[in-house]
């Protein structure tokens, strides 16, 4: 009874007593932890993983209430299957792993974790100037009075690295003649999308995702469907013109929209423009780091 009670006298003492005493040191790691796990968070954000990520948050969410509201069956059959959907997730994430590991031999790799890489007009609040939005309306109704083909997709949140690595870097300003002369038959990069990121053209000649939307209409071709299928995995803008018809159009989260006339172009590359507060506050704060 007496080694009872001293167990027992040891244990409520291992809970009273006080905990260990925090050093600087403790609270650098805290700190240091904190900012790479977030900052890592809002890089993942900006690809694909985001959306599978919020996926398995809501599995586990499930998981968690089951355990508090003691679903045996559920809970029981959810632990045997557990190292089977951490092998799911590996193979699901494969790609972006692989996106991660390459990525880390690359020298820009934690300036793209710490940083943000976008130049900007930050002032205005803006992604891209207005003259880039006159360019770009003026390319593509040109293109669409010859019946000259384009596929553009302006970023936005939405980092589309993964797509301009299939194509070949151009790092140019954006004016409608270089868009023509990349689209103009018979030339090298005439082939494949267009991305703009701010007021540069990134890349051209890129491969884009092709949407398998049941919805849309059997007459569009591969260039409509792609511009779609980048619009429903990003946030981006992606702007087409038909060879057939000449017609302008651009597709946003995920739907067909036809541009009728500049002023309607226009005026969603102007929507686009824009940078929300929170996205800019984060912008500058790392622009401000950098400098």
């Amino acid at each position: 009874m007496n080694s009872l009670a001293g167990w027992a006298e040891v244990y409520i003492w291992s809970w009273l007593k006080p905990p260990k005493t925090i050093e600087i040191i403790d609270i650098i790691q805290i700190l240091l932890l904190t900012w790479i796990v977030y900052k890592l968070i809002m890089w993942l954000k900006n690809t694909r993983a985001y959306a599978l990520m919020k996926g398995i948050l809501f599995i586990l969410a499930f998981v968690l209430i089951a355990n508090i509201l003691q679903m045996e069956v559920i809970v029981w059959l959810l632990s045997n299957i557990g190292m089977a959907a951490i092998t799911a997730v590996v193979i699901i994430f494969q790609p972006e792993l692989r996106k991660v590991l390459e990525q880390m031999g690359h020298s820009n790799f934690f300036r793209s974790i710490f940083f943000s890489s976008r130049s900007m007009d930050q002032d205005n609040n803006r992604r891209f100037s207005d003259h880039t939005i006159n360019e770009i309306v003026k390319a593509c109704f040109e293109m669409g009075d010859v019946k000259t083909g384009a596929l553009i997709v302006v970023q936005r949140e939405t980092n589309l690295t993964e797509f301009e690595q299939t194509g070949i870097p151009v790092d140019g300003v954006v004016t409608s003649q270089l868009l023509i002369n990349i689209f103009e038959h018979n030339t090298p990069l005439h082939d494949g999308a267009v991305v703009i990121r701010d007021d540069r053209v990134a890349a051209a000649t890129c491969y884009l995702p092709l949407s398998d939307n049941m919805e849309l209409s059997k007459k569009l071709g591969t260039r409509h469907r792609a511009g779609v299928g980048v619009s429903e995995i990003s946030d981006a803008l992606a702007i087409m013109v038909s060879e057939e018809t000449g017609h302008v159009s651009y597709a946003l989260n995920g739907r067909l929209h036809l541009a009728a006339s500049p002023s309607d172009l226009r005026n969603v590359l102007q929507e686009v423009q824009v940078i929300y507060p929170d996205k800019l506050k984060l912008i500058k704060g790392g622009q401000k780091k950098r400098d």
